[in-house]
């Protein structure tokens, strides 16, 4: 049976899916609002959107441990019928913040939604390997990044059309209306069962970060797949945040033109990892880990160097007029390109992460990936805003991290793993 029509997948994935539009939405009726309404300079928008990402994401950092030991002691379908029972309520505060235009309230409830995000993510990942044989875990993490980044584009679509013409009533429908339908989804998916009953959970959540960060690290195999992700997460995160200052500073393009480019890029990446799934065939195949690399490094350089000195005609323009400009065209192949390569580098990497997991401890060695990934992330979005305030360009971000992928492809190749079946012999 294939996998979207499985009793033990199809729940999840929409789950994933509503979940992911929602945070999306939200995120990006915050950037319209900041880029397009607050009273702003370039530079302090700039670093108001790079704060949203980063508020997203530092929750990871503090909460994955709690997630990981909950998701271990307790069954994971009942814990995540709670947390989506819980963001009902969140999606609630961001309408109020929405229907008010606070930035303040919006950021409050992008916070909570990453709180929630932080404690759902081990238990995402966690319950795959419970439900699927080894064999199907790249389709179905395939499917998953690939839902996830589809739900970025309508997620960002959507949140860019209610930004520019939309009113509070919309927003709320659509923002309350996808909590619901995640909730529901979370309802439908199968009991796991509890992986470690007799865990205690620790209340000291530095302690226990902690003990998963050494039991990770104790594992050469698991602690290079969660540097080869948190490297994806931390490309992912820059790239963006700086997206929508690129489309509307460098390329000249209006609100459309922005939510275009965040599209084809989420819509790349999906096609990314899909890819990434033929390829292995029911394998794990850690050269496309390295090829998508290459590929992330290539077109990030390309772009960077394309964009630098571009000097936007005024007024903004729409998505037809900039991509039929070449500044546009060649922006938009290279964005395509970077985000095809980004889906060809996670998928393998964190399949076979969770083919390596040991079944009891599963779920907090994805919360102690997703630790090192939110630290990734929290440590550029933080920089780049710095870099950004004290005059760093979008042409020379991308073109640092272009340079800085071709030294991680090298990197991922000569420390690669030989064994990837999950009952090899551990390094």
């Amino acid at each position: 049976m294939p996998l979207l029509l499985s009793r033990r997948f199809a729940p999840l994935f929409w789950c994933q899916f509503f979940a992911a539009f929602n945070d999306n939405f939200l995120k990006t009726s915050l950037v319209f609002l900041i880029l397009f309404g607050a009273d702003a300079t370039q530079s302090g928008a700039a670093a108001l959107i790079t704060l949203a990402s980063a508020i997203f994401i530092a929750p990871y950092f503090f909460l994955s441990a709690l997630g990981g030991e909950m998701a271990d002691r307790y069954d994971k379908a009942r814990l995540a019928q709670w947390l989506k029972f819980f963001e009902i309520s969140v999606a609630v505060i961001a309408v109020a913040g929405y229907a008010n235009q606070s930035i303040v309230t919006m950021f409050v409830a992008l916070g909570l939604f990453g709180v929630i995000a932080a404690l759902f993510g081990p238990i995402k990942y966690g319950i795959l390997p419970d439900h699927l044989p080894p064999e199907k875990l790249p389709a179905a993490n395939a499917l998953i990044e690939g839902a996830t980044f589809i739900a970025i584009l309508t997620g960002t679509i959507v949140g860019g059309i209610a930004a520019h013409s939309g009113g509070a009533r919309v927003f709320g429908l659509l923002v309350v209306g996808f909590a619901l339908a995640c909730w529901l989804s979370a309802l439908r998916i199968p009991p796991t069962g509890e992986g470690a009953p007799h865990l205690k959970v620790s209340r000291n959540i530095a302690a226990s970060t902690a003990a998963m960060l050494r039991h990770l690290r104790a594992d050469s195999r698991l602690w290079w797949g969660a540097m080869v992700t948190s490297w994806f997460w931390l490309i992912g995160i820059v790239v963006l945040s700086l997206l929508p200052t690129l489309v509307k500073s460098l390329i000249g393009g209006n609100e459309d033109a922005v939510t275009a480019y965040l599209g084809m890029f989420s819509v790349a990446v999906g096609f990314g990892s899909g890819l990434a799934a033929i390829i292995a065939r029911g394998r794990i195949v850690l050269r496309t880990t390295v090829a998508g690399a290459l590929l992330i490094g290539v077109f990030a350089l390309d772009l960077g160097m394309v964009t630098w000195g571009a000097s936007p005609v005024s007024p903004a323009q729409a998505p037809d007029v900039v991509l039929a400009s070449p500044i546009g065209l060649r922006a938009a192949i290279d964005l395509a390109g970077l985000a095809v390569g980004g889906g060809l580098f996670i998928v393998p990497a964190f399949a076979a992460v969770q083919a390596w997991s040991d079944a009891d401890y599963r779920a907090r060695t994805v919360a102690a990936v997703n630790v090192l990934n939110a630290a990734f992330m929290t440590a550029a979005t933080v920089a780049m805003a710095l870099l950004q305030l004290v005059g760093a360009t979008v042409p020379m971000l991308l073109i640092g991290i272009g340079i800085s992928t071709f030294v991680v492809a090298l990197a991922i190749r000569w420390t690669m793993p030989l064994a990837v079946n999950a009952h090899s012999e551990r390094h």
